[in-house]
């Protein structure tokens, strides 16, 4: 491949609901730039894009995965992301660096959730989009319906570039909506063909649409609309240019990725309309360690700059960090600045990528996108630049992990290998957590869903030989007490020579702070100060376990009243067992309960599904504090629900919106469990 400059370069990245065909696009994509001798499909498992063997034995999209191929004098690098909600991480990284989507929609299905959610992507980032409507080879497919479904979803922007004609259910060409011509398929191209009658309403709807979204994009255009004056094709050129460019409009395409339907019409699209990576806004850029923003040019005589926006790594191959030249131009063995870490990395050979194969380059331009192994410090995120130049690029950022689950090894002694290995997949996916709880004594993954940490959990078995079981955690309960009460407690032990001899006198009752208040009111020296640190540690060692179902005692207040001690029997051990005495048979008359952690639930739904919201923060045992409208149809819910109700909520909240739906749920305080609910703790904690 040779070098191209800034202008030729088109970032592009596919985005959909799940199953919508991307992978297959890409591939022909490059079957049609002769980088491959044949097309793959997604169900035989022999693409390009998904070669991870997830991917393979899954038959689905995991990982963002990147391609580069030439067309029309352009360099086009296409990332393909998944389209499954549970690897949401893989989108964000590869719209992170695009300069522009392609969003599919399936022609049966229209606009699903996976289409809105991608929409949203794209409008949150100021990202130009192009709608490829996919399978419009079946003959159930209603290209208007589609559109109409479009419009309906996203407004005006909709504007049809190209009208499917069919004859007798199968598409034989199309109607040119900007240059105002039918064309007929040929083997190797096209031709002009008369307009079917039939068609001359769609037509006209659709040139007016066009002219609306034209007319759009400046008031020029709209005073020429306005006056009756039709447009000229180079006016109508440059506003669908400029709309695109502004995200005030979307041009619509149609074709088959299995059938090689209207991809030249779209790669033809990508390269007249879609933006250079010097045309549009990249990512902020930041002074390092501050929150000035500085300018960042895209051209290839600035300061280099590279933003690293996703990491592989492979048993075998070793870490792949792929990055877009923010700025600058990129040859081999360049020494830059870690901006993370401060520390020198070298970047050594270079390449651009199709699927796993590397190819080698000599350099990369200002806006491109590329690879480079075995980085040693550099991770997903990370700003590489010039050490006279320093900037800093804004962080990637992943939604907070909907579902926790517990880590069991299936070997003992594998913990190490578990914990190793999570480390390894962190790399290449930030968007999960994992941290061992040191009070329940478990190791916690968090994910964005079951599928999610399924395949985390397969590929620490498949590369690192770990294999483990997955169960729900436990919940971090509490104890108190609710009333005072005085105890004592002796430990008297004679067993020939020196005893053992602690006597204390303790009042307990409940505590301001969040964990034991020691005090002392002792009169006359019957228990000696020196033993004071040791009452206190053995009621500090005592409050890990209650006295209900052994879990740890809050808000505890205990005062030394009085004691005795024997002036040789008696040790610091001695009255730490008769605290420890104290305590269990003070707490045991005190009134105890059970505490339970109650959390801030915040959920996000579209207007129709509140009353289904509601009624579940209910079963749950939760309270709604508030409902807010946000704006789009959205309706922000805010509850406190128990943290033990909220187990798989990220699966159920699914469910109940068709995935529409998102939360945050983050602890609040402790509260006194109801009665039955403690009753069943302390029965679980029985067995």
């Amino acid at each position: 491949m040779k070098d191209y400059t800034t202008q030729a370069i088109r970032n592009i990245a596919l985005v959909a609901h799940g199953g919508t065909g991307k992978t297959n696009l890409a591939e022909a994509m490059l079957y049609n730039a002769k980088l491959i001798d044949r097309q793959g499909k997604v169900s035989d498992g022999n693409t390009v894009m998904d070669f991870d063997q997830e991917e393979i034995k899954r038959k689905i999209s995991i990982n963002a995965s990147l391609a580069s191929f030439e067309a029309n004098d352009c360099k086009i690098n296409i990332i393909d992301t998944p389209g499954y909600f549970d690897f949401v991480g893989e989108m964000i990284e590869g719209t992170s660096v695009a300069d522009g989507v392609v969003i599919m929609v399936s022609g049966k299905s229209g606009v699903q959730v996976g289409t809105e959610k991608a929409w949203a992507t794209a409008e949150k980032n100021n990202i130009p989009k192009i709608i490829f409507v996919n399978e419009i080879d079946e003959e159930d497919v209603d290209f208007t319906s589609v559109v109409n479904s479009l419009k309906d979803a996203f407004g005006k922007s909709i504007a049809p570039l190209y009208i499917p004609i069919r004859e007798n259910g199968k598409v034989i060409g199309f109607f040119d909506v900007i240059r105002g011509e039918a064309r007929k398929y040929i083997t190797g191209g096209n031709e002009p063909m008369a307009l079917p009658s039939e068609y001359e309403e769609e037509v006209k709807a659709n040139t007016e649409m066009l002219n609306e979204a034209v007319a759009e994009t400046s008031d020029e255009l709209m005073e020429k609309f306005f006056n009756g004056e039709e447009f000229t094709k180079k006016e109508i050129l440059g506003a669908v240019k400029r709309g695109i460019d502004e995200c005030s409009i979307v041009p619509v395409l149609f074709g088959s990725a299995l059938k090689n339907i209207g991809i030249k019409a779209l790669v033809d699209a990508i390269t007249e309309y879609f933006p250079a990576p010097n045309e549009i806004k990249q990512r902020n850029a930041y002074k390092p360690g501050t929150e000035e923003i500085i300018e960042v040019k895209t051209e290839n005589d600035a300061p280099l700059s590279l933003f690293v926006f996703k990491t592989l790594v492979d048993p075998y191959v070793g870490k792949l960090s792929y990055f877009k030249v923010m700025s600058g131009t990129l040859k081999p063995d360049t020494v830059l600045k870690n901006i993370r870490k401060g520390e020198d990395e070298r970047v050594s050979r270079l390449f651009t990528m199709c699927g796993k194969k590397q190819i080698e380059v000599k350099t990369l331009s200002a806006g491109d996108i590329g690879a480079v192994n075995k980085l040693a410090i550099t991770k997903t995120g990370d700003t590489l630049c010039d050490a006279k130049n320093q900037v800093e690029f804004e962080a990637l950022k992943f939604p907070k992990p909907a579902l926790s689950l517990c880590i069991v090894p299936k070997e003992k002694g594998d913990e190490e290998k578990i914990s190793s290995g999570l480390s390894k997949l962190r790399h290449e996916d930030p968007s999960f957590t994992f941290y061992n709880n040191t009070e329940t004594h478990e190791l916690i993954i968090s994910g964005m869903g079951e599928q999610h940490i399924d395949v985390i959990i397969s590929k620490l078995k498949s590369r690192y030989g770990a294999d483990v079981t997955l169960k729900e955690p436990k919940v971090p309960y509490r104890e108190t007490i609710k009333k005072k009460v005085t105890a004592e407690g002796k430990h008297k032990k004679q067993s020939g020579g020196h005893g053992q001899y602690g006597h204390v006198k303790i009042e307990f009752e409940p505590g301001a702070s969040e964990g034991l208040e020691f005090a002392e009111q002792i009169f006359g020296g019957s228990v000696p100060k020196n033993y004071f640190p040791a009452v206190e540690k053995g009621l500090q060692e005592s409050i890990e376990h209650g006295v209900l179902a052994g879990y740890p005692v809050v808000n505890l207040k205990a005062t030394l009243l009085d004691g005795s001690y024997h002036p040789v029997d008696s040790s610091e051990m001695a009255f730490k067992m008769a605290a420890h005495l104290a305590y269990k048979s003070g707490l045991e008359q005190a009134n105890p309960v059970i505490l339970e952690p109650i959390g801030k639930l915040v959920v996000i739904v579209p207007d129709q599904y509140m009353g289904d919201i509601m009624g579940d923060v209910n079963k749950r045992r939760g309270r709604i504090l508030g409902m807010n409208p946000i704006g789009g149809g959205l309706q922000e819910v805010v509850a406190e629900v128990p943290m033990a109700e909220m187990h798989k909520y990220a699966i159920d909240l699914r469910s109940m919106t068709q995935a529409r739906g998102s939360f945050e749920f983050d602890f609040e305080r402790y509260e006194e469990a109801p009665n039955m609910v403690a009753e069943k703790i302390i029965a679980e904690a029985k067995k």
